[in-house]
């Protein structure tokens, strides 16, 4: 954190119970505290050894992350507020005695920006300890994990529309890096209609992996919006593994939509980390096939569907019934099923001639390792566990709406790092703080004040 020294005669601390917004500086003091933002501080203090020192590194920087915490979309939003609130400038560690002349110009933060782009390595590095210390705070942190893109829209104007004037050639306002993103959604009517939506928009796609139970981020990537989802996912669980070597130890299990179904992703989550993959499945089936038969030619009356569930036949009278899921058998790699007459006590016509009755089958992953998976779709487990990935989409929200990101001003892709990566760390730093506060109730509130 950067510390601040109290100039003056007078604290606003002071006057505290008079302050109607109490609860947001409050808010604002948990974040500075808990930010591991020393040595970041440090090399800003080292660039600035040869340059003008009107304003101190600590508050500018402490300005910059209040400009998060109370979602400012812009530096010019976050100086009127610096100029009309004392309270606040002296929070941020401004001088208390220079009134509104200690408010930095425009200049002054565009110069500070510049630095900070350069220093976005040391924000990841920040994001990094946030994530280690609540792994240590939070022992099952990271034992469900979720991920997903989130578009990010621009509002600067697509290439198509921009002008080859020579002097807004020059203008750092325009939006060089975006572009276009698509997304499409299947499903079927009620009718049973076939239904597609296409959503694109232009700018930039933030790709996120989050705690599922605390909804917390723990590895984050910011793209073009045409960048697809699937690579840059599989990149995000290398570096976690490179970063976090413990945290995907202690990972069960990851949830994913229907996008990031394919037979790589759930490969690659079993093999390399021993993660069961939660993945929704299309139906790639075609010609109307409903069933296949299980390659084991010793069995010849059980069948399954792309959803995993498996059916027995009776040889006698036809009759069709679920088999009952047994469970996983990690050391076998099969997951286990059971005839329903043993485990439902239900009356089998063609007990005589089933090979299976009141016995139980396993089923290896390579019979079709996109369809079985460790966690069979068809138990109340998968979707206890699926429900679970909504938790990404509430952290999009909170990052829309809590951090501005709904309607923003922020050009180039390396801006749109920075400011998400702050935006997290942000996000990390109150939920730490929360925790040493003894308040884990409020470990996911970015508004009300512990």
């Amino acid at each position: 954190m950067a510390i601040i020294q109290e100039l003056g005669l007078f604290s606003w601390k002071d006057f505290q119970d008079d302050l109607q917004h109490l609860g947001d500086l409050e808010r604002f003091k948990l974040v500075i505290e808990t930010m591991p933002d020393q040595k970041l501080i440090k090399i800003l203090r080292d660039l600035r050894t040869k340059g003008r020192n009107d304003h101190p590194i600590e508050a500018m920087w402490n300005s910059i992350l209040a400009g998060i915490v109370f979602e400012h979309v812009s530096i010019e939003s976050l100086r009127r507020e610096l100029r009309r609130n004392a309270q606040f400038r002296e929070m941020c560690g401004f001088n208390p005695l220079a009134g509104v002349n200690a408010v930095p110009s425009k200049s002054a933060y565009s110069r500070f920006l510049s630095c900070l782009l350069n220093l976005e390595s040391h924000v990841r590095k920040m994001f990094d300890i946030l994530v280690a210390e609540l792994m240590v705070m939070f022992p099952k942190f990271g034992a469900n994990l979720a991920g997903d893109g989130k578009a990010i829209h621009s509002l600067g104007k697509s290439l198509k529309k921009r002008t080859s004037n020579s002097r807004l050639e020059k203008d750092r306002r325009r939006e060089e890096d975006a572009d276009w993103g698509v997304k499409k959604y299947h499903g079927i009517d009620a009718d049973g209609k076939a239904w597609e939506k296409v959503k694109s928009w232009f700018g930039f796609r933030l790709h996120l992996v989050v705690d599922a139970d605390a909804e917390l981020p723990v590895g984050y990537e910011v793209t073009k919006a045409s960048l697809g989802e699937q690579p840059v996912m599989t990149k995000l669980f290398s570096e976690l593994k490179a970063t976090h070597p413990e945290l995907l130890k202690r990972c069960d299990h990851a949830m994913f939509d229907k996008g990031y179904d394919s037979t790589d992703r759930i490969c690659d989550l079993w093999d390399l980390y021993g993660i069961k993959a939660i993945v929704d499945i299309k139906n790639m089936w075609k010609d109307g096939e409903k069933t296949r038969l299980l390659k084991n030619k010793k069995v010849k009356n059980v069948t399954y569907d792309y959803k995993d569930t498996v059916f027995c036949h009776c040889p006698k009278t036809g009759e069709i019934r679920p088999m009952s899921y047994g469970g996983f058998e990690a050391k076998r790699k099969a997951l286990k099923y059971i005839c329903p007459a043993l485990a439902l006590g239900i009356k089998c016509k063609g007990a005589a001639e089933c090979p299976l009755f009141k016995k139980s089958i396993r089923i290896p992953l390579k019979e079709d390792r996109r369809i079985f998976t460790p966690v069979a779709r068809s138990s109340y487990k998968w979707k206890t566990l699926y429900d679970k990935r909504t938790s990404v989409e509430r952290v999009n929200s909170r990052i829309d709406v809590s951090f501005g990101f709904e309607r923003h001003y922020i050009r180039g892709l390396s801006k749109m790092r920075l400011r998400c990566g702050l935006a997290l760390s942000v996000m990390l730093a109150i939920a730490v703080g929360r925790l040493r506060q003894n308040r884990s109730e409020l470990m996911r509130s970015l508004v009300k004040a512990a």
